[in-house]
Order: C-alpha cells, then structure tokens, then sequence
C-alpha cells in the first residue's frame, strides 16, 4: 500500500513540474518582449566625517584603564569587601565550579548531538 502511495505521489509531482515546465516556456518569451532597458543613476552622499583621532583617542583610553576583572587578578590587590585574598581556597573553589560548569557544558553539548541526531534520522525517515 505504501509503494503505491508513493508512486502517486511521484506521479503528481511529476505532472506539476511538467505543468511548470511548460508555463515556464510560455512565460518567458512574453516577459522578455515586455522587459525595456532602464537606467539607473545613483549617487552617494559622502559628506558624513569621520573623527578617526577622536577614535583613536577614546580606544586607546579604554585600553589604559584595566578593567575590574584585571585588578582582581593582580597579585596583592585586595577585593572591595577590604579583606585580603584567601587565594589557594577561592582558587580550589573557582577551579571547582570551572569544572562543574565545564561538565554541564559537555553534558549540554552531548544532548544537543543526541537531538541533532535523532532529527535527521527522523528526516531521513520522512524522506523515503
């Protein structure tokens, strides 16, 4: 029963493109005999100024302050609570939520592919 179904459908398809064959080929030579040459002419408004040394200026200003992350990571900078770094147990505790997050990641990245899979195997299926 399928294969029948899917030899109707072929056959049908088949009608429609001969069908759009055919009003393509009897299109095409009235919308050629109606097309016209035209012309076009643009112009470009070029007045705008760019201040690139302002620009310049404001970038290399961004780059000479460094940012709170940097001065957190700087050795012997305090944090803003006022108290001094403890650094071997913030670092165990970053470097164990790095690798918590790390894992969700994969975890994630993993079940995308499952997904990814599984909708081409589904497309597949819908394509026989």
């Amino acid at each position: 029963m399928n294969k029948v179904n899917l030899e109707a459908k072929a056959d049908d398809l088949t009608h429609e493109i001969n069908f759009f064959k055919t009003f393509y080929e009897t299109e095409l030579p009235e919308l050629r005999s109606q097309i016209s040459d035209v012309s076009v002419v643009l112009s470009m408004d070029n007045s705008h100024c760019l201040d690139l040394d302002g620009i310049i200026a404001e970038v290399k200003d961004q780059k000479r302050w460094p940012t709170a992350a940097e001065l957190r990571l700087r050795p012997g900078t305090r944090p803003t609570r006022g108290r001094p770094l403890e650094y071997p147990t913030e670092i165990a505790e970053m470097n164990g939520a790095i690798q918590r997050l790390q894992a969700e990641i994969n975890s994630i990245k993993n079940q995308c592919d499952k997904l990814d899979a599984a909708i081409v195997g589904r497309l597949r299926v819908a394509e026989m």
